[in-house]
């Protein structure tokens, strides 16, 4: 016995929003490259690889935000919900690779640090904070909507701290000539990156290892379901979350088998749902219930708790 749902719920489409932030995104990127060149800093060169992989990665979120919105077929029963963390995931990885590279070439560049014009640095890295702030304001009222958005949202704001520091660089260069300022704003940048890649990261694996979703105690839940009357045991409880805002729950349970000879089985599937949909954190809409009489366990595989 279980529920059926349409498995598109939850599905929103967030498109127009990353498409605008992607577009700001890449004229910003354009900008910076050729402040990079121009100045030949290493803050704003770093500033500038790490636009180019946010760039990459809302256009990742982009498609993944179009797959998501495609309906589930008898291959893909839960469409392509999961294109979402699959794209959050890639960014984390990239992001990794960009912020090692950041943190060994800026403590190179302290060793040895060139010589950086700070007119020119401070303004494209104001161009550079102009626009990621306009891209923050396109994103913000939905940035916890879902892995995607979040990521998105997460990359042009370190993008705009990323932007600060190059500016503070500049600024401390023209004040006191000091240029190992430049290296020292690339360490910072690096040092937003790597927290962010990795928090990202597990966020993305807990989802694709099916952990059970943050918030909901499954301990709290088989107490909750052995309340409802007539219910003697529950066992093979199994909760993940398929997309962000998609938690699901399955599980054995075992009632009196006098219920399925008056017909009171069917009433206590309809408490079970509405228990795992009403009275958690997470609300649980796709749950499946395996509903047993109490002379079944005998003939099953060894249960998990």
């Amino acid at each position: 016995m279980g529920a059926g749902h349409d498995h598109a719920h939850g599905a929103t489409d967030h498109r127009g929003r990353l498409a605008a932030a992607f577009g700001i995104t890449v004229v910003v990127l354009l900008a910076q490259a050729v402040g990079a060149v121009v100045t030949g800093s290493l803050a704003l060169l770093v500033d500038t690889a790490h636009m180019l992989t946010d760039a990459g990665g809302l256009a990742l979120a982009l498609f993944a935000a179009h797959l998501s919105l495609r309906p589930p077929s008898a291959q893909r029963t839960w469409g392509f919900r999961r294109a979402e963390v699959l794209a959050a995931l890639a960014q984390a990885a990239v992001l990794l690779v960009v912020g090692v590279y950041v943190l060994v070439e800026a403590v190179l560049r302290l060793l040895e640090p060139p010589e950086i014009p700070a007119t020119e640095l401070v303004v494209f890295g104001i161009v550079g904070l102009v626009g990621n702030l306009t891209a923050m304001a396109v994103l913000a009222s939905r940035r916890d909507a879902n892995l995607n958005l979040r990521a998105a949202f997460l990359e042009v704001a370190n993008d705009a701290l990323g932007s600060v520091a190059v500016i503070v660089a500049a600024v401390v260069i023209s004040t006191t000539g000091w240029q190992g300022a430049d290296a020292v704003a690339a360490l910072v940048i690096g040092a937003l990156i790597l927290p962010r890649a990795v928090r990202l990261l597990r966020a993305a694996t807990s989802v694709l290892l099916e952990s059970t979703p943050p918030g909901l105690d499954l301990d709290e839940v088989r107490e909750h379901l052995l309340r409802v009357d007539h219910v003697r045991g529950v066992h093979d409880v199994h909760a993940s979350l398929i997309a962000t805002g998609l938690p699901t729950l399955s599980a054995h349970v075992v009632v009196d088998s006098a219920c399925f000879n008056d017909g009171h089985a069917g009433r206590i599937l309809d408490e079970l749902q509405e228990c795992v949909a009403t009275h958690f954190d997470v609300s649980v809409e796709h749950s499946t219930f395996q509903v047993e009489p109490d002379t079944h366990p005998e003939h099953e595989h060894p249960t998990h708790p």
